[in-house]
């Protein structure tokens, strides 16, 4: 089988859940809808094409695996903000600014930082999006990728890789040995480990650690609005998709 297997590592990365009030907690890992996202982007799909967005959703299966899940990081934000009006959307802050008077919203943000993952993607279906042509998007990408905010760019190339193997393991296990200089220079800077595998529980096969429920796939991204998925988590030894 073919695997798409790129690095996702951020000196800083916002791996938030759901983002309500003045908390904004995070996950110890970037959610599904968070990586489509960076590849949606990276194709140069607009967040109103819910159409393209939704095809690469139900076409493409993902696993991540966790090799160093980062130091939790609190930050102390303070914001202006306009009073929530019903039927008031804004294009951009520019006019969330312009509509006075403002507010202050006073929010703590959950970071990660050096936080290194390892993505594989497969064809879900023959009409799934092209694994070349995401790589291909990931090495030139379109829109500027970031990790969860704007404030939080790759610290490395994606350096995505087209693999065949077994399994997504084995798929991994391949990336890994094929790691570039600065990448295995990271991995031992931050003592990264093969962590566990996650994936969709529907996807999972052998030996199952534990199933989460996770509110990160994709209803719509005009809206903002998320669904609950369950995942699965295997150890990297362990037979999967």
């Amino acid at each position: 089988m073919q695997y798409l297997v790129f690095t996702l590592y951020g000196p800083m990365a916002a791996e938030g859940g759901v983002a309500v009030g003045e908390r904004r907690t995070g996950w110890d890992r970037p959610g599904r809808s968070a990586v489509l996202g960076l590849i949606g982007a990276a194709l140069g799909i607009d967040r109103a094409d819910q159409a393209s967005l939704t095809a690469l959703d139900q076409g493409l299966g993902l696993a991540l695996r966790c090799d160093a899940t980062g130091r939790l990081l609190s930050d102390y934000h303070s914001i202006q903000v306009p009073p929530a009006r019903r039927n008031r959307h804004y294009a951009t802050r520019k006019q969330e600014l312009a509509d006075e008077p403002l507010e202050t919203m006073l929010t703590r943000r959950e970071y990660r930082t050096d936080a290194l993952h390892l993505v594989a993607l497969w064809q879900r279906a023959p009409d799934s999006r092209d694994l070349g042509e995401i790589g291909q998007a990931l090495a030139r990408p379109v829109f500027r990728p970031y990790l969860g905010r704007l404030s939080c760019p790759p610290g490395l190339p994606f350096d995505p890789q087209l693999i065949e193997a077994a399994d997504v393991r084995a798929a991994f296990a391949a990336r890994e040995a094929g790691a570039k200089g600065p990448e295995q220079a990271i991995r031992r800077a931050i003592r990264a480990t093969p962590g566990l595998i996650w994936l969709d529980r529907a996807d999972a096969t052998g030996q199952v650690q534990r199933i989460e429920r996770r509110r990160d796939l994709v209803a719509s991204r005009a809206r903002w609005q998320f669904a609950l998925r369950e995942e699965a988590a295997l150890l990297p030894g362990e037979a999967t998709s």
